[in-house]
């Protein structure tokens, strides 16, 4: 089989290969500007506007896609050299593998080497919609007080550098007072990430950045400018070399960096667009009223299964998250932890078979063809824990209900921070808060109460004298006896 490189010019050479955008590229112009081209972009919004513009009378809404860190360096040098192109590989339960490559991205732009042309993209009256994949942690959060930290070096930096900034906030703000400036209307700021009210917690957050920086900007904001709220879904793994190789072999294609995902989609948005917006519908997307009730369940059943699947595999010696679902006495285990703990917490789920969606998740994470690494579901998990797992443990808390589960998981990932697995092997540990949980996981050896007097991560739970009891107990049990002879007692016990 001959092999091309992907690339516009080489389109037609791949065509009876692989599934093609079925429009014209040079006929898109920008719509919507996305800050973090990551894969799980690539998966999910491009891939829905990739569809959306198989009809012509959408051809405005195109994808700008920003590389806002020095870190992106490599995505920005691929997506260019391809044209933007890249080849979405999906990975059914059954093994077999749909192909297609994805058009939707037509323009590019790496924020270090240009911050001006990203502003000035941002501020472009043709632009309707900036959405955001910056990971849990790029909000600037303080999760003990709920506040904007002030103190961040690289907040400082914006501040007093407007025109070269580091940080999505110094972006927005130069780009919203151009906007002004120059009366190019208002705009829809949409984030994609996975944090509970990701639309009000971006509002708080740049708000408070503007009030710091240039509050003179704060009333025309309140006026043009719309934070809808939005749940998003769907697994997408790193990709790693073996994906690269397997789409080369199966269609020719020399991709350098393709996207893997499983076949599950969702996105649910508020339908609150100040500028205008596709017409998402058409593709799947839903649009409701509120979408707290749904952002809660995908959160606390999905992302936390994911981080208790991750924490506990991890220090059993399993490095995928299907591997570790496989051993029963995981996969009974999270049952439980949902069923017990997660769904007592959740309402106004009108129209949600909760019972199917769980029954789901499960087939999902059992998916042995996508192979997600569980290093990738513990990175940060210090952002992780207070939106994923800790509302369920003060919902719990709250109403006087169990908490072992929860608690177990935290126990263990106490146990996780100190970088040892049960198998004597080095955890690679990815984590803002590396350092501070490590010294803290170290006191714990000593005195387990330590490790959740992480503030940052856990606010005052280390107070609930309810919550301490039974997570002590579930940290020295596991030091003594280990992780799955635990998992196996807790089980039989619930």
């Amino acid at each position: 089989m001959k092999q091309y490189k992907l690339n516009s010019s080489n389109l037609s050479a791949i065509s009876e290969r692989v599934a093609l955008p079925n429009y014209n590229r040079k006929n898109i112009t920008t719509g919507i500007v996305h800050v973090g081209v990551g894969g799980f972009h690539r998966a999910h919004e491009a891939m829905y506007i990739d569809q959306l513009l198989e009809d012509a009378s959408n051809a405005n809404w195109g994808i700008c896609g920003v590389a806002l860190l020095n870190f992106d360096q490599k995505i920005h040098n691929v997506l260019k050299e391809q044209g933007g192109l890249y080849t979405l590989v999906i990975k059914e339960l059954d093994g077999t593998l749909t192909k297609e490559v994805i058009g939707s991205i037509t323009e590019y732009l790496f924020a270090p080497d240009s911050p001006t042309a990203v502003i000035e993209k941002m501020a472009d009256k043709a632009t309707k919609i900036i959405t955001l994949t910056i990971t849990e942690g790029g909000y600037n959060l303080n999760e003990a007080t709920g506040e904007f930290n002030y103190e961040n070096p690289t907040i400082v930096h914006d501040k007093n550098n407007p025109a070269e900034p580091k940080t999505i906030f110094g972006y927005l703000t130069q780009a919203l007072a151009i906007r002004k400036e120059n009366n190019n209307g208002p705009i829809t700021i949409l984030s994609c990430d996975n944090i509970e009210g990701n639309g009000h917690v971006t509002k708080k957050m740049l708000l408070s950045y503007i009030a710091f920086a240039q509050p003179a900007l704060l009333p025309w904001i309140e006026l043009n400018v719309s934070f809808p709220n939005s749940m998003v879904d769907r697994i997408t793994p790193a990709t790693i070399p073996s994906d690269i190789a397997l789409l080369l072999e199966t269609s020719g294609i020399e991709d350098q960096w393709p996207v893997v995902c499983e076949s599950f989609q969702q996105w649910v948005i508020e339908d609150d667009f100040i500028a205008g917006r596709p017409n998402l519908e058409a593709v799947g997307v839903q649009f409701v009223k509120d979408v707290a009730p749904f952002e809660k369940m995908k959160l606390g059943l999905l992302n936390a299964g994911h981080s208790v699947i991750g924490i506990l595999g991890s220090l059993m010696g399993y490095n995928t998250i299907d591997e570790a679902i496989h051993n029963p006495e995981i996969a009974k285990f999270l049952a439980i932890y949902l069923d017990n703990e997660v769904t007592p917490t959740l309402n106004d789920l009108e129209g949600v078979d909760l019972t199917q969606y769980k029954k789901t998740l499960v087939a999902r994470f059992s998916n042995v063809y996508i192979k997600d690494q569980i290093e990738r579901i513990c990175s940060e998990t210090s952002a992780k824990m207070p939106k994923f797992i800790m509302p369920t443990v003060q919902g719990q808390l709250a109403a006087n209900r169990s908490v072992s589960h929860a608690a177990f998981v935290i126990a263990a990932w106490a146990i996780y921070s100190l970088g040892v697995n049960e198998k004597k092997e080095s955890i690679n540990i990815k984590d803002a808060l590396q350092e501070v949980l490590f010294a803290k996981a170290t006191l714990a050896q000593t005195n387990p109460v330590a490790f959740i007097q992480i503030e940052a991560v856990f606010g005052t739970l280390s107070t609930s004298a309810s919550f301490v009891a039974v997570y002590t107990k579930s940290y020295n049990d596991i030091m003594a006896y280990g992780v799955e002879k635990c998992i196996i007692e807790l089980n039989s016990n619930s």
